[in-house]
């Protein structure tokens, strides 16, 4: 298949983009920029240029496509409102040009949030779209005659080259001298390797039905604690406990998903497609230590 990709270049992008390409796939990246370009055409993929405000970019990679895997996001946590909408805007235009072609069309959601009350997320869990509209405004494409499924990422899809929630950890651990968890830390976020969630997006495209939730989820739940306790002893600090109120200015903005206790599985997801995750869980891969590496 010939498949357009938004955040080709990106840390899960850049993962999908080889996945495609060593199964026999075409790719077309979109790249904003004349680097992510360059590392997309060296990967062996095409190019559109453009970015997710430029919705006729979307257009065209779409238009021009036998499916399409959107992962791009900007993750700016200081206009995560206005990031929603973009996303939103973006996912229409794409959804526009692929109405009544059964084109799969896949689009990442997330799972951290969607319960809170320590009940496991299955794929019959369906999100608010608030703050994150991606899911609600992919499945309602549905309606028009789009061939829609969404993919829904844990809080840690780790690897080398990771940015994001535990790299933030790390750094605040750094910044404060103590690797630290909220209360008993009994609170627990799933996982994914990068290299399992990028297969899963193979999958989906080649396998997936429209119209489902899909859950790409390694790790079903670690404690915090023991995210916690390995990092401390990989910077060799102490780890400590502290309470709900210090979280906010210990975590800055990570304090209001530090606490969430959100395990979540991926059978339905397996079952349906043969999905089965073979790489490191995120204990394992923080314990290689290239996350600590500067």
């Amino acid at each position: 298949m010939r498949v357009f990709v938004t955040g080709a270049s990106g840390f899960i992008g850049s993962a999908i983009v080889q996945e495609l390409i060593e199964t026999g796939h075409q790719v077309v990246g979109l790249a904003r920029s004349e680097s992510s370009a360059q590392a997309l055409l060296h990967a062996g993929a095409e190019v559109v240029r453009g970015s997710l405000e430029d919705l006729d970019s979307l257009k065209k990679g779409a238009a021009e496509a036998d499916g399409v895997i959107h992962t791009a996001f900007i993750h700016d946590f200081s206009q995560y409102l206005a990031a929603a909408e973009t996303d939103k805007r973006a996912i229409e235009a794409i959804g526009s040009v692929l109405m009544g072609s059964n084109r799969p069309f896949i689009v990442t959601g997330g799972i951290l949030g969607l319960r809170t009350d320590g009940n496991l997320t299955t794929e019959a869990d369906a999100s608010s779209g608030f703050p994150r509209a991606s899911e609600v405004a992919a499945l309602s494409l549905t309606e028009k005659g789009v061939n829609v499924s969404v993919i829904r990422l844990p809080p840690s899809v780790h690897d080398a080259g990771d940015q994001g929630f535990i790299p933030f950890i790390i750094q605040t651990a750094r910044r404060t001298g103590v690797s630290a968890y909220v209360g008993e830390g009994t609170n627990r976020w799933p996982a994914v390797h990068r290299r399992d969630a990028a297969q899963l997006y193979r999958l989906i495209l080649e396998k997936g039905k429209g119209s489902r939730r899909y859950n790409a989820i390694g790790d079903e739940g670690i404690p915090l604690r023991q995210i916690a306790e390995v990092i401390g002893n990989e910077l060799n600090l102490p780890v400590v406990s502290i309470t709900p109120e210090e979280a906010s200015s210990h975590f800055d903005w990570m304090s209001r998903f530090i606490t969430y206790d959100n395990p979540a599985s991926a059978e339905q997801t397996k079952m349906e497609l043969g999905w089965n995750p073979t790489h490191l869980g995120l204990l394992e891969d923080l314990q290689l230590g290239h996350y600590f590496n500067k």
